[in-house]
């Protein structure tokens, strides 16, 4: 399998500092192509946000080459990998937890990962970062074509815009939410940050970066931007960040 990927991380025009952490990895192994993506928000409302979503990516970074090129290699089972991440993330939270008593403080980061290989995809969630399948539908009008439709693959953890239920951070173990499913030729996955959804609707996004309309990554990183700079003019704060994925077959 191939991908054409492309990342967007953006601070925005009111913030202060970037509390976003994203991460992209691909590697060609006997079993095909292992992609590995994430999208984490640190939680604006606590000290330390950007340190508690840079640490979740950079364990995950360490788990991708430590753990989970092992366990494809190995040929372990889906449900293998499935209880070799959520292990991952009690740990972290246990250590976020010890961090948090020691600096008398309480942060926390949204977190959205997916693992792509053998035309399946394996997802992982705790807050409101988001995942969406974007693929070609049909059009009963024959003039308009195929129409492009974004579904969100995820549940949010939050009330409002602005306060979490689950999360990982210093307050407790929350298992991530998982789902597994069909990620093949012509469907792409989009994973963002809040701020990169709250002010645009699925069906514009779908339009935007809908598979079929994507020729290349530099295109792919231009339709990113046009999403972010028009959240911004629409008038969002917050920060901007996003992972797009296109299976090219």
């Amino acid at each position: 399998m191939r991908y054409l990927t492309s990342v967007y991380w953006e601070r925005g025009g009111m913030a202060k500092g970037n509390q976003d952490s994203v991460v992209l990895l691909q590697v060609l192994t006997a079993r095909g192509r292992v992609l590995m993506a994430a999208v984490c928000d640190g939680m604006g409302g606590h000290s330390q946000g950007e340190m508690a979503s840079g640490y979740v990516t950079q364990r995950l970074q360490e788990w991708f080459y430590e753990s989970l090129l092992h366990a494809v290699h190995k040929q372990k089972p889906y449900w293998v990998i499935r209880r070799s991440l959520d292990r991952l993330v009690y740990h972290i939270q246990e250590w976020l937890q010890q961090y948090g008593r020691q600096e008398r403080l309480r942060l926390g980061t949204t977190m959205t990962v997916v693992i792509i290989y053998e035309r399946t995809y394996l997802l992982w969630h705790l807050g409101d970062s988001r995942a969406y399948q974007i693929r070609s539908g049909r059009n009963n009008n024959r003039e308009r074509g195929q129409s492009q439709q974004a579904v969100c693959v995820t549940q949010d953890h939050a009330k409002g815009q602005h306060m979490l239920t689950k999360c990982v951070g210093s307050f407790g173990y929350e298992r991530p939410d998982f789902h597994m499913g069909n990620f093949g030729k012509g469907q792409a996955m989009l994973l963002c940050s809040d701020g990169f959804r709250h002010c645009v609707a699925s069906q514009e996004m779908a339009e935007v970066l809908g598979p079929e309309r994507i020729r290349d990554e530099e295109q792919a990183a231009r339709r990113l931007r046009e999403i972010g700079e028009a959240c911004m003019k629409r008038g969002e704060k917050d920060n901007l960040s996003a992972v797009y994925i296109k299976c090219e077959g």
